[in-house]
């Protein structure tokens, strides 16, 4: 029956792909939802919107006010910004979930599925790019001159440009046209292919360059640091006649931003990776497979995902930040307790 409904469909831009009708809605909701669940749905999002935008924001000007411009300082700025990119779409998000219809305009549909990609691409290139500095920084390499903030600068604008290009087929063939449903047709913002083979070369080219390579080099750069600090470990237990400084190329301080560094790499490729899985269920789908994937399981992936980006200023802040979060506490309490004696004063 599903087939004979394929076939009876009038030619429609949206169903002239090879799956016709089976579109895949994304954040719309083909069935209307309980308004209860919608509810839950806005909470769950602001309360990841508002910490997300808190953090980021925060932990971004101490990084600016507390360090210099270093490359990794940069690399790490780099970082929040990709977060407060991905995060701005909640509230398209959280709209297409009350109204189901997409009803934010064609330019709208276009920017959603394109940004929270591009965030993704410049987040984990970032991290790579982070994970090779430090060990380029600790091997002390001298044919590899360490990076000064313009080079940094360059790098990152690379990073962004690449992604930018590599991640545009999805703000090209994001449309918006009608999903035609039992009692009717509604308007739904999807990503339509021209042709299933460019979806399914441009998938496994993404990943494998936009996710596996990059993972690949952070965990050969941080297996090769944390081998060198064992090794140094071994050489400062077996010498007393040199200097800490000669015989540890990695540092205290070092070895405090490679953990923070690597905590923050876990929590990215825990909480992206069901993001990617479910993109290759949706390919699957729509080679005429039936694989239960429905937008409601796909706005709870992408929800969890976007938690990630509330989570990670969150941990920097407190493996790196906590002296200085503690210091503008303290300074906005003295400055209060001097306002009130000062009043009473007068």
């Amino acid at each position: 029956k599903e087939t004979e409904c394929r076939r009876n469909v009038p030619h429609h831009p949206l169903h002239s792909h090879v799956q016709n009708i089976s579109y895949f809605s994304f954040f719309s909701e083909l069935q209307r939802s309980h308004w209860l669940v919608t509810t839950i749905e806005t909470l769950v999002q602001m309360a990841i919107f508002l910490v997300s935008v808190v953090s980021n924001i925060g932990a971004f000007t101490l990084v600016l006010r507390e360090r210099r411009l270093a490359d990794n300082t940069l690399f790490t700025l780099n970082l929040f910004l990709a977060d407060l990119l991905f995060v701005s779409t909640i509230p398209l998000v959280t709209a297409v979930r009350w109204t189901q219809s997409w009803r934010l305009g064609s330019t709208t549909c276009h920017i959603v599925m394109y940004f929270i990609c591009l965030s993704g691409g410049v987040t984990i290139i970032t991290l790579a790019a982070i994970s090779i500095e430090r060990l380029l920084a600790i091997m002390k390499m001298e044919t590899t001159p360490s990076l000064n903030p313009k080079r940094a600068s360059a790098g990152l604008l690379i990073i962004w440009l690449l992604n930018a290009i590599a991640l545009f087929p999805l703000c090209l063939f994001s449309r918006v046209g009608p999903q035609r449903l039992y009692e009717g047709e509604m308007q739904i913002c999807t990503i339509m292919w021209p042709h299933l083979t460019g979806e399914i070369v441009w998938n496994a080219v993404f990943i494998a360059f936009g996710f596996l390579l990059p993972a690949l080099s952070i965990v050969i750069s941080y297996s090769k640091i944390l081998q060198i600090r064992k090794q140094s470990k071994k050489r400062l237990q077996s010498t007393t006649s040199q200097s800490c400084a000669q015989i540890c190329p990695v540092s205290k301080q070092d070895y405090r931003l490679f953990r923070t560094l690597l905590i923050l790499m876990v929590s990215f490729f825990v909480m992206w990776s069901p993001i990617f899985i479910f993109t290759f269920l949706i390919l699957v789908r729509n080679l005429h497979m039936e694989i239960p994937v429905t937008p409601t399981m796909f706005f709870w992936v992408v929800t969890f995902t976007m938690a990630n980006s509330a989570l990670n200023p969150v941990l920097y802040s407190i493996y790196q930040l906590r002296h200085s979060w503690q210091k503008l506490c303290c300074a906005k309490e003295g400055t209060s307790a001097q306002r009130e004696l000062g009043n009473n004063r007068c």
